[in-house]
């Protein structure tokens, strides 16, 4: 991955919407060696998706809950089955495996409380193999991004 491409990628992460011709204006590219080389990140992998980002409170999900999940152990198999249950939840938008105190740290968006406790009482607490769930409400968000820092990175990274 060379400089044009991290600078694509950096542009695409802002405005994943930008027409080609301005993606190429914006890298220094003319239109169709940028088209090229958009479509070999897609094809390699490096871009998964294109999404619109929602801001969660505007649609009526204005509570973030971190959950630490410990397992009564750590199989394969129960491993496994936790996280293709987790996987089903749309309430869950990111899940984690963890070293530490706990297994796996879970970002949980809902409406409410209320809406939190009947996710924990029917469905967190019932899937496989949990052992124990600790729970912190986020206050404020200070921060988000989905923007990957690739000014980190070096000419072939």
């Amino acid at each position: 991955m060379d400089a044009y491409d991290r600078n694509i990628l950096s542009h695409l992460q802002q405005n994943g919407r930008a027409s080609n011709v301005e993606l190429a204006e914006d890298v220094g590219l003319s239109p169709s060696p940028c088209l090229r080389r958009v479509r070999e990140l897609e094809r390699r992998g490096v871009i998964r998706q294109y999404a619109a980002l929602l801001d969660a409170s505007a649609v009526g999900l204005g509570v973030s809950v971190l959950a630490e999940v410990r397992l009564e152990r750590q199989t394969e198999a129960l491993l496994d089955d936790f996280e293709a249950h987790i996987r089903a939840r749309p309430e869950v938008v990111e899940c984690y495996l963890m070293t530490g105190d706990h297994d796996y740290m879970l970002r949980i968006v809902v409406p409410d409380l209320e809406a939190y406790r009947t996710f924990v009482l029917d469905h967190l607490s019932k899937a496989p193999g949990v052992s124990n769930i600790r729970s912190s409400f986020a206050l404020k968000q200070v921060k988000y991004s989905t923007a990957l820092p690739l000014d980190q990175l070096a000419d072939g990274g």
